[in-house]
């Protein structure tokens, strides 16, 4: 999935000029932790978080305070140079980005490097929720198997007899080297008798953990 499939294409935007004062109005209107600073060809020159004004002004929070802070242009706050990504870049090398810069936004620009979106942690996560089903009617079964080709066909074969439909399926490493852990996520909400099949063919499941037969 790429980049411009779940960025946000309506960015809200400040210039450097802007005040602080009009840069929070704007988060707090818009209910957004983050603006992109531009300048007039849309590059990007900055970005500000509520944070950066939180820090820079802690008085905006105690009532009959002057705020003179909020006063100042947002250039005197705001992060530069700004970590953005490409729109036709992936989710996933997004994702990376966000999480190796310790950051919960990227500005999105286009191969001429202006500012077509903005992409958020959240972004993100409600893509990998969708993505996982995890918010559909299922259940997540992991399921230990030696790190050999043809163990996915394998499985597939046991979810096609009793006809399940698998939703999703990830990959995890596993503690012992010489195996790894499918977690599908199937398309039924009793994942008993399927569990009872994939044991039978030897595997084992880590997860959901079934109660001992007489406990």
């Amino acid at each position: 999935m790429f980049v411009e499939e779940i960025m946000v294409k309506d960015v809200i935007t400040i210039e450097r000029t802007t005040l602080i004062r009009t840069a929070l109005e704007l988060l707090e209107k818009h209910r957004i932790r983050h603006i992109p600073v531009i300048d007039e060809n849309r590059y990007v020159v900055g970005i500000v978080a509520d944070r950066d004004i939180r820090d820079a002004s802690p008085s905006i929070f105690q009532p009959g305070d002057d705020k003179k802070e909020l006063d100042q242009p947002v250039s005197t706050i705001m992060t530069s140079p700004v970590v953005t990504i490409m729109s036709y870049d992936l989710m996933a090398d997004a994702a990376v980005v966000l999480y190796e810069n310790d950051i919960s936004a990227l500005p999105v620009v286009s191969s001429d490097d202006k500012l077509v979106g903005i992409l958020t942690e959240t972004n993100v996560l409600h893509t990998l929720v969708k993505m996982t089903g995890a918010n559909q009617p299922s259940s997540q079964i992991d399921i230990v198997v030696p790190n050999l080709s043809g163990q996915l066909a394998e499985l597939s074969l046991i979810f096609k007899e009793k006809g399940t439909n698998v939703i999703s399926v990830l990959l995890f490493p596993h503690n012992e080297i010489d195996k790894q852990v499918l977690s599908f996520r199937v398309q039924t909400m009793d994942p008993r008798k399927l569990i009872a099949a994939i044991e039978e063919k030897g595997y084992t499941v880590q997860w959901p953990r079934m109660p001992e037969p007489g406990s």
